[in-house]
């Protein structure tokens, strides 16, 4: 990744503030409490003509009681890896501490450009504060305000110059695919991800709510290209209590709005709950394509084709009356057929780019039209003359012109969706089936 800038630092200086502000956007969760991110959270934003990539990390610690600490330290030490520029954020109000003086020992080793960013500058006084991260051995500090935008113009230039002159510029985010992995917490969506690109980029562990923002990773492997999005477990409301976790949750639903496959990861443990039904709402309320990955496959007892028959009906049923989906038995941990979850997740992206010809549609769909017409409504017989499909719609989306399309009732429109299935793969996205006066 081209003109990659890192954000790093112990826990609440203002990194969040600072990526957020840079990339114009809400994706990294800020909050007082210590330890909010988790992840490296990418984004993008221009300056001067040119782009750059930046990556908020979580807060580096040592010695607590956080179960998270060394995973969170890792992915820290992933990103100072990956960087071309790294931004060593401090609180220049609270002054040099321990943790600040271990990063920069770890920085000072890491031979890379860093600029030391003193933030939270608000007032005079912290100009003369400053001097004191003079010891830190990373040359003169930048006193910014992420909160206010204080100073982050007079940055950004230092992180141009600074910048590698091999350094190539990224690529603009292109219309990829995008998919969202998505599901109940502990459910597996980071492992599998983990598993697809091969890398320890999301923190997994036993905790419900460990993944809390919604993490982009490029996949361009195999002759694939689109951006997988890990999301935050997707718990009932009732269940929702820290202020972190409702945000969590609420960009967990937005992933799913910008995406346009689901991997909706259900426990073969458990089998399907009421909050998988739930979440299926939402990507069906949406109109996103849809794959199921039933994962932790290797840890059933019973494999056998009637258990797997009868795991796929009961997850048709309660899913019904969309019950055109692909559904793979998997395992995040052993990898077990999780490349066939990618390879459907691709068709499916595909068949909702499916267009078909008006004149094939016609001839096809006017022959089951006339074995099974719209019933009579009060004497009056339903004629549909002409179908066509619209063209650009996010979702295939067909048209029937007709004399009285207020009687078309919701079987017979269920009745044409299944004829269009039948001829033509459409499986894994919703179709739209509207009905207009000719």
């Amino acid at each position: 990744m081209g003109n990659l800038v890192a954000i790093v630092g112990r826990p609440n200086v203002g990194k969040s503030t600072l990526f957020n502000r840079l990339t114009k956007t809400r994706s990294a969760i800020v909050d007082d409490t210590s330890g909010t991110t988790r992840d490296r959270q990418y984004g993008k934003y221009d300056w001067c003509g040119k782009e750059y990539s930046v990556v908020d990390t979580g807060g580096w610690v040592v010695n607590s009681e956080d179960i998270f600490e060394e995973e969170i330290n890792k992915q820290v030490t992933i990103a100072i890896e990956e960087a071309d520029v790294i931004l060593f954020m401090v609180d220049v109000t609270n002054g040099v501490t321990d943790l600040d003086d271990h990063v920069a020992a770890i920085l000072r080793r890491a031979k890379k450009s860093v600029i030391l960013v003193t933030n939270k500058a608000e007032s005079n006084d912290s100009f003369y504060a400053e001097a004191e991260f003079y010891s830190l051995g990373l040359g003169d500090p930048f006193s910014i305000s992420a909160m206010t935008g204080t100073g982050t113009g007079d940055l950004l230039d230092e992180i141009a110059k600074k910048m590698p002159a091999e350094a190539q510029d990224e690529q603009e985010l292109e219309q990829i695919p995008r998919f969202a992995i998505v599901g109940r917490p502990n459910a597996g969506k980071s492992s599998i991800i983990n598993s697809f690109i091969g890398e320890e980029r999301n923190i997994v562990t036993d905790i419900a709510g460990t993944t809390r923002d919604s993490i982009y990773t490029r996949y361009n492997k195999f002759g694939f290209n689109f951006y997988l999005v890990d999301t935050a477990g997707i718990r009932k409301k009732g269940k929702v209590n820290e202020n972190i976790e409702y945000y969590s949750v609420i960009r967990s639903i937005r992933a799913i709005e910008n995406s346009d496959v689901c991997i909706l990861m259900i426990d073969a443990t458990r089998g399907i709950e009421s909050q998988d039904v739930n979440i299926f709402s939402l990507i069906n309320k949406n109109k996103k394509g849809l794959v199921v990955c039933v994962n932790k496959w290797d840890l059933v007892e019973d494999k056998s084709q009637t258990a797997i028959k009868h795991f796929e009906n009961t997850i048709r049923e309660r899913l019904a009356p969309f019950t055109d989906f692909p559904i793979i038995f998997g395992s995040a941990l052993t990898k077990q057929r999780i490349h066939k979850v990618l390879e459907e997740a691709v068709k499916v992206y595909e068949n909702r780019q499916r267009t078909v010809a008006t004149s094939k549609l016609n001839e096809v769909m006017q022959e089951a039209i006339a074995a099974y017409p719209p019933p009579a409504n009060k004497g009056k017989y339903i004629k549909i003359k002409y179908i066509t499909m619209l063209k650009g719609a996010a979702v295939p989306t067909f048209i029937f012109f007709c004399n009285l399309p207020q009687w078309v009732k919701e079987p017979y429109r269920r009745y044409l969706e299944n004829k269009i299935r039948e001829n033509w793969d459409f499986t894994g996205t919703p179709i739209n089936v509207f009905m207009r006066e000719k």
